[in-house]
């Protein structure tokens, strides 16, 4: 038999990629990560990096009791990167304020503050008259719910940390490195890129909307777009969200605004009506966008299963093949769990 280059294949060097390369390495298996482009460049890098599993995932669920474990997780997990590498990453619980626009607004949100409560969770409502006092360049509003436990991580510079820590820990990763056939020998999976074939026992496939070509068909592209401003106006607090937009405050007066959700297949252009609609619905929630620099917009296509779970699972026709894929908006949010789960599974 053939040697191998490695005990595991990592298609992709997104957020979960990188994840998964890294704790895999860390429990003492040699990994080779391939990736079509560069690190975190496709959803990742127009990713806001919010860690909010009850807006996103705001019912009793599955997705909603994996985001919520994935949460639990982050404190230990971005401690645990940071001292791997030896670098800080932004990471803040600083809570989400979910505005209210109007009365049935703000009777969804008093209803939804009720349940996250049940659930043993810090959830106020918080009075028209009171918003302003937290945020005060807010506009008006019929009220807003303030989760404290919600938050935000810089999804770049935690995927860059990521793979810096698989990398101390022996993985190898290649870049510009688009995965063009897999092909199986005995208990070996053989997977050619370019003019290089590489084999290993098992194939990890976290190319996020790419992995449908790879053989994880339910996934499909979901175009997001998402702008970066600076900010010049009174400091914001927390992670802003209304029904049409959120705003993420980075420490350095960066605004992020997302995000556009656009079923157009594989096209990954930034459009001027994308870019239009979110300046629009940001400046409804915060009128000093109207004045705030625009930096630049950035778009991903997001990986979409018909059911909205991520798949996390071993291929049924080919037991080495694992998918970790179809995550959607909470890549970044189910990062740990997803690299614990697809650990255990080859491990």
């Amino acid at each position: 038999m053939s040697t191998r280059d490695g005990d595991v294949i990592v298609v992709g060097a997104g957020i979960i990629g990188c994840a998964v390369a890294r704790e895999l390495s860390r429990r003492g298996a040699r990994i080779v990560i391939l990736e079509a482009r560069t690190v975190g460049a496709g959803a990742t890098q127009a990713s806001a990096g919010v860690l909010a599993p009850y807006i996103e995932a705001p019912g009793e669920g599955p997705l909603q009791a994996m985001a919520v474990r994935s949460l639990a997780m982050y404190d230990e997990f971005i401690a645990d990167v940071s001292r791997d590498v030896g670098t800080s990453i932004e990471y803040r619980r600083c809570g989400t304020l979910e505005v209210a626009a109007d009365r049935s607004g703000a009777a969804r949100l008093l209803a939804l503050g009720e349940w996250v409560r049940s659930m043993g969770v810090d959830a106020e409502w918080v009075p028209a008259v009171d918003v302003a006092r937290l945020e005060p360049a807010m506009g008006e509003t019929e009220g807003a719910l303030l989760v404290p436990t919600h938050g935000y991580v810089r999804a770049a510079q935690l995927t860059a940390a990521l793979l810096a820590a698989a990398r101390r820990n022996g993985a190898v990763f290649h870049s510009q490195r688009r995965v063009e056939n897999i092909a199986f020998d005995g208990d070996d999976v053989m997977v050619t890129a370019g003019d290089t074939s590489y084999r290993a026992g098992t194939l990890v496939i976290a190319a996020g909307s790419w992995s449908g070509p790879l053989g994880a068909t339910a996934v499909k592209p979901v175009r997001g777009q998402l702008l970066q401003l600076r900010w010049t106006g009174p400091p914001i607090m927390r992670v802003l969200w209304s029904d049409s937009c959120y705003l993420v405050p980075w420490v350095d007066g960066t605004l992020l605004v997302g995000a556009t959700v656009e079923d157009v297949g594989f096209d990954d252009r930034v459009t001027a009506s994308g870019v239009q609609a979110l300046l629009a619905a940001a400046s409804a929630l915060l009128p000093g966008v109207r004045d705030a620099t625009f930096v630049e917009a950035r778009v991903g296509l997001r990986p979409a299963t018909p059911n909205g779970l991520p798949i996390i699972a071993r291929s049924a026709e080919h037991p080495s093949v694992v998918y970790a894929t179809g995550h959607y908006r909470n890549g970044i949010l189910l990062a740990p769990l997803t690299a614990h789960l697809v650990a255990d599974l080859v491990i």
